[in-house]
């Protein structure tokens, strides 16, 4: 098989699985596209009583949206970028809403975009291969796809935390962090996912799909942000970044050194942006509100010159140097940030209607 999604039904579930297998499955346009037509069809098919999404390959489930295109779309400037980012959040929006069990295997690599098609999901599973980041500010972007949402319903300052600095979480901190429900092990996915195609469903799919998951749950002890809850509380409890990068210099153990020179190395202006995010995301009143702001910023992040620079000097050149502009924090003003939140007019997402802007 060669399709980039291969899309089918097996017994009761509706089967999506991202096949890019070379590329961590990273989402293309037809990719999103295509989930979105699958999962609108099968919210009427009464055939189909849960869905399951999962990645081809072995390393993960998928590494984000397709950053190359993104890079391509921003130098020949023809609207793919803004075309996939609307359509992108109104597939995150419609999974968060999904009137059906939606499964999503968290099986390896999660990142950005595979965040956004896994965690706003009903039931989210995770094994000891897990790793899920949300790494954009090193790219000069924000934590998107409604990841500032997530980020901000995060324990204290986990999110915080995780925005800022792209760290890396296993599977018991994902479930701790609020980004995943469950752990399972690698070994027991196919048994799961042929014991939720086969199942006899009742009335009640979501209470049924809960019982079968439980049957395959484990814990493997517990989450390293929880035992390190009051460190991180302390240094991301701040407003603005250059006390958060202070306070870490401040408190002057292995785990704060560290953490400052990973900031120090994030876009300033993205950093800036994804605190104000996610503060702001803490205020709305759900995902389509958060998502219509996100599309803000991502539109408004795309026509300064950190993005291009980021995925250069990661992805295209991959010379890991990027030259931010501005290049320090304390050059990044007010305005720069807040001007990124302002309403983009009659090019509004426009998922949550008639709030005020």
């Amino acid at each position: 098989m060669t399709e980039e999604l291969i899309v089918r039904q097996e017994g009761a579930a509706g089967r999506i699985t991202l096949n890019r297998p070379k590329a961590l499955n990273a989402l293309s346009l037809d990719m999103v596209h295509g989930m979105l037509a699958a999962l609108e069809a099968w919210q009427t098919d009464e055939t189909v009583r849960l869905v399951i999404v999962d990645g081809a390959g072995e390393r993960g489930l998928c590494a984000g949206g397709d950053i190359r295109a993104l890079y391509k779309s921003g130098q020949e400037q023809d609207g793919v970028a803004q075309q996939f980012w609307a359509d992108e959040y109104k597939l995150n929006a419609l999974i968060a809403n999904y009137p059906k069990p939606y499964v999503a295997i968290m099986d390896g690599i999660v990142m950005g975009g595979g965040v956004g098609v896994s965690a706003h999901g009903s039931n989210r599973i995770v094994t000891e291969r897990t790793m899920i980041a949300m790494p954009e500010t090193a790219i000069g972007l924000f934590p998107d796809v409604g990841g500032t949402w997530l980020l901000a319903n995060a324990p204290g300052e986990i999110g915080t935390y995780l925005g800022l600095s792209g760290h890396r979480v296993g599977a018991q901190d994902a479930i701790y962090a609020g980004l995943a429900d469950i752990e399972v092990t690698s070994e027991r996915l196919a048994g799961l996912i042929d014991a939720l195609a086969t199942a006899d469903y009742g009335g009640n799919a979501h209470s049924d799909v809960d019982a079968i998951l439980r049957g395959f749950s484990i814990s493997t002890g517990p989450a390293g942000l929880a035992a390190q809850r009051s460190e991180i509380d302390s240094v991301f409890s701040h407003d603005r970044v250059e006390d958060i990068v202070l306070a870490a210099k401040n408190l002057g153990t292995e785990w704060s050194d560290k953490l400052v020179k990973i900031l120090l190395r994030h876009s300033p202006h993205s950093m800036k942006v994804t605190l104000a995010a996610i503060r702001k995301a803490a205020t709305l009143s759900g995902i389509e509100e958060d998502l219509d702001m996100e599309y803000r910023l991502a539109l408004r992040m795309f026509e300064r010159p950190d993005f291009s620079e980021g995925v250069r000097a990661a992805v295209i050149d991959k010379t890991g140097d990027p030259k931010w502009v501005p290049a320090a924090l304390e050059e990044v003003s007010f305005e720069m940030v807040t001007g990124c939140f302002n309403s983009l007019g009659d090019k509004e997402l426009g998922l949550a209607p008639g709030l005020i802007r």
